[in-house]
């Protein structure tokens, strides 16, 4: 072993020196080179930091730089974010999205472009006039239908979602407002009165007949019983045969 190298070194180090770090890293740890002002000293970290990717050889995985324009890459060919400015596309990173593709700000990807879509009309509506269905001969009916896809920013817009037409009608006249309640409720009351009337006039009869038929029995209770006159036999005298 050289006398500057080290081998009771931290961070992971198999071998070190005071003046470079880490010469050589543990099994499944990456060797990666951190710059410090002019200096450079090598490290040892369980995964690459960002901007760079990891390669394993039989003595030593090292961390290697992506390209200028990528922020976190699988290989130096193969981009997986690109830096502020760029478009990530089939792993490289682009500053214009190809044709047939838009540019997608929240993401920073190459999209493809969506167009709107629209669902079928619904039936027409009742023919109405000022929110009415009487009253009139001619009025309008509507349809309407509703958007199942909204557009990208390049994408085709939206139809309309509603569509009106004329239409006629038989004129009918309004009933007023309030009318069919207050016919309702006098209907109502009537009703209720005429059946207050007749269970009153039913009490009254059956007060009266009760009332009939005690007379009647304290009239058989006072009454002396009459006694029966005696028949035309009993008042006839024997006849005498003997002459």
């Amino acid at each position: 072993v050289h006398p500057n190298v080290s081998q009771g070194c931290q961070g992971g180090c198999a071998t070190c020196s005071d003046y470079n770090g880490c010469l050589s890293c543990k099994p499944r740890l990456f060797f990666v080179l951190e710059r410090i002002g002019m200096k450079q000293r090598g490290v040892c970290l369980s995964s690459c930091p960002s901007g760079y990717y990891g390669t394993r050889y039989p003595d030593i995985n090292k961390c290697a730089k992506c390209k200028a324009d990528c922020d976190t890459c699988f290989t130096r060919n193969f981009c997986t974010k690109c830096k502020s400015g760029f478009y990530l596309h089939s792993g490289k990173c682009l500053e214009k999205c190809p044709d047939g593709l838009e540019a997608n700000n929240h993401t920073m990807e190459c999209a493809s472009i969506v167009h709107c879509e629209a669902s079928e009309w619904s039936p027409w509506s009742p023919c109405t006039k000022k929110g009415k269905t009487c009253g009139f001969k001619r009025g309008n009916e509507v349809r309407v239908r509703e958007i199942v896809q909204h557009p990208s920013a390049r994408g085709n817009p939206c139809p309309a979602t509603t569509e009106s037409r004329k239409c006629m009608v038989q004129r009918k006249r309004c009933q007023k407002e309030g009318k069919g309640k207050k016919n309702r409720e006098e209907k109502r009351k009537k009703s209720s009165k005429d059946e207050s009337k007749e269970s009153r006039q039913e009490s009254k009869g059956r007060a009266a007949r009760r009332q009939n038929r005690e007379q009647r029995e304290n009239n058989n209770k006072t009454q002396p019983k009459k006694r029966k006159a005696p028949s035309k036999e009993q008042n006839l005298a024997p006849v005498d045969t003997a002459h």
